[in-house]
């Protein structure tokens, strides 16, 4: 140790005039007369700490001792309270809890400086309790109950109720006292409980001898099976080679991974390309435009301007009426034919760009 204070910290510092044969442990020193004025001054400001209850009147006297010698408590500021037989220590919550000043809940784990003190004994057990202040203000006890192997909350909070089910759990659920008394008032109810725990553990071991068996067989030939996983990472290479390289092709960037193609995949992208356009919807907008095309504007006027407009839709196949104004194009004409050979060729037109498509992608694909 290079400092005076990291031999401090690890123990390895003795102060002047220490004699162990006369002094002991440091820890349980004996009365020196012969102090200095320093530790007699701290000494004066301890004297209350003789005062305390009989059950911590050796805390308080060692405490007093140590510091007439050394003049400091090896457990330094978490000493300080040592005269009223409280040691601060580093708490951790034992489960859930909710704040009963702010409401908020703290979790399980959640760590706090408590004061630790003893407030009874179960027999031979002291019963402890941990003091803490949360940040709302608010002091918050916890308690260890050695009766239940639990602890209790006292004061400034309270516990989240948490039921588990011990089946999902895979966990093992006690009985409690009033099972147990029942038990014991009930030996056929006892010895029923005995043998489905005997067939539960039969069935126990007979399925680890099953899964020992298997792992031996399984890890017999050392050599298989280092050659299997030698050959799955292999050709797990080179599909992440042959994805990457595609996804270059497509320009895409390095963040994006692509994933292996299933069939599924397949079949929803030949639907997208090859989706059929002649709906019901579709067949609706369409006669819904031509009613518009064909009809007039006016009612009861002219329609020519319409008769114009659908004749130039049509093509050149479409027959004009030449009777007067006002009167429509009748019904089951060259308009409707015109309209159902131009919707053909929208259609032959919209299949032979999927069908360019698709050999482009194809062609992308092949080449990456």
């Amino acid at each position: 140790m290079s400092s005076l204070a990291a031999a401090r910290a690890d123990n390895f510092y003795y102060p002047p005039g220490y004699d162990p044969d006369k002094h002991g442990s440091l820890n349980k020193v004996l009365l020196d007369p012969t102090c200095n004025s320093n530790c007699q001054t701290a000494i004066n400001t301890l004297q209350h700490a003789v005062t305390v209850a009989s059950a911590q009147a050796d805390t308080a006297l060692s405490f007093q001792l140590w510091l007439q010698f050394q003049g400091q408590h090896p457990l330094r500021d978490r000493a300080r309270k040592l005269g009223e037989g409280i040691l601060i220590i580093r708490f951790e919550v034992p489960f859930n809890i909710w704040c009963d000043q702010c409401g908020e809940h703290i979790a399980k784990g959640v760590r706090f400086n408590a004061d630790k003190k003893q407030v009874g004994a179960y027999h031979s057990t002291k019963i402890w309790a941990f003091t803490m202040r949360h940040h709302c203000g608010c002091k918050i006890t916890i308690q260890t109950d050695p009766q239940n192997a639990e602890y209790i909350v006292t004061d400034g909070a309270r516990r989240k109720i948490e039921q588990y089910d011990a089946e999902d759990a895979q966990t093992i659920e006690l009985p409690d006292a009033n099972e147990q008394a029942a038990e014991a008032m009930d030996p056929l109810a006892s010895l029923e409980k005995k043998t489905v725990q005997a067939q539960r553990a039969a069935e126990g071991r007979r399925q680890l001898s099953v899964l020992a068996e298997e792992s031996q067989q399984r890890n017999q030939d050392s050599y298989a099976l280092n050659k299997q996983l030698r050959a799955a990472m292999r050709q797990s290479k080179k599909e992440t080679a042959k994805l990457n390289a595609k996804r270059q092709a497509l320009g895409l960037p390095e963040h994006i991974q692509l994933l292996p193609e299933a069939a599924a995949d397949q079949q929803a992208a030949q639907l997208a390309l090859f989706q059929q356009r002649d709906s019901k919807f579709q067949h609706n907008w369409q006669d819904k435009r031509r009613k518009v095309m064909t009809d007039s504007i006016f009612p009861g006027g002219s329609g020519d301007a319409r008769q114009d407009a659908a004749a130039a839709v049509a093509g050149p196949g479409l027959p004009r009426s030449s009777s007067s104004r006002g009167h429509r194009l009748p019904s089951g004409t060259g308009v409707t034919a015109a309209a159902q050979q131009h919707s053909a060729k929208q259609q032959l037109q919209q299949r032979l760009l999927a069908v360019k498509r698709k050999k482009q992608l194809q062609q992308s694909l092949g080449a990456g």
